[in-house]
């Protein structure tokens, strides 16, 4: 039997200690529907009305918005155990997209079905409400980056908070990760060109900072990286 559990349980862990039974309830919520989607595809658009939230089992989901001309900001990263389109429990439309960064299974669960997960353990309730939480912490923390830091400090804190998550749910070799994106997605996460993230990318390589090829990073100095990204994990709640 297929773990469905194992992403959203590894997230969840790191707010609460999870027992065998919720675990359980977790794994048979989210192994009602799964669903596959190729790279580069919405599971969700903006102005949609969301019927079930989106829970990341395998690959790299984007929150982003698009303006009318094609410009795109790319709002947040969802990684495995990540939750999305949560506003399904009220009525109205979702305010952004959620887009594939890489091939992706996610589940769906219905407002109902997660209702009655928040309800059968107040310890799981607690946990999901650290993991909202934490989803507001990071998105105040890329405003911070996008509106103060300088571009080599923005992608040296963007570097840090995501292997740090990857890091916190398993999903890191030593000092190393997959990371799919491309520097147009950088770019578009950044609010910078891709020219320029491609010289900064280069510094940080020439600084001895990073390794970035073949869709893999490799953190040369994590200690010093921190320090010229000036990233502080406190806000990721691990």
């Amino acid at each position: 039997m297929l773990e469905y559990h194992a992403p959203l349980t590894a997230h969840l862990s790191g707010f609460v200690e999870l027992s065998a039974g919720e675990r359980n309830l977790i794994q048979t919520a989210l192994g009602k529907t799964v669903r596959s989607a190729p790279a580069h595809c919405d599971i969700i658009r903006e102005g949609d009305s969301p019927r079930s939230i989106k829970i990341v089992l395998e690959g790299w989901v984007m929150r982003y918005k698009q303006l009318p001309d094609g410009r795109r900001q790319i709002l947040s990263l969802m990684i495995p155990g990540d939750i999305g389109a949560a506003n399904a429990f009220v009525q109205g439309t979702i305010a952004h997209s959620l887009g594939t960064l890489t091939p992706v299974r996610y589940a769906e669960v219905s407002p109902a079905d997660f209702e009655a997960l928040l309800s059968a353990s107040p310890r799981l309730a607690k946990a999901l409400w650290w993991s909202e939480l934490v989803t507001v912490a990071i998105q105040r923390e890329w405003t911070t980056n996008i509106g103060q830091r300088l571009a080599y400090e923005r992608i040296a804190h963007l570097l840090c908070e995501v292997f740090t998550r990857l890091q916190a749910i398993g999903l890191t070799r030593g000092d190393a990760c997959e990371f799919p994106l491309t520097q147009t997605d950088l770019a578009d996460a950044t609010g910078l060109t891709p020219v320029h993230v491609n010289r900064m990318v280069q510094a940080l390589r020439k600084d001895g900072l990073i390794e970035l090829r073949d869709k893999r990073l490799h953190i040369r100095d994590r200690e010093k990286l921190q320090h010229v990204a000036m990233f502080n994990p406190a806000y990721l709640r691990l």
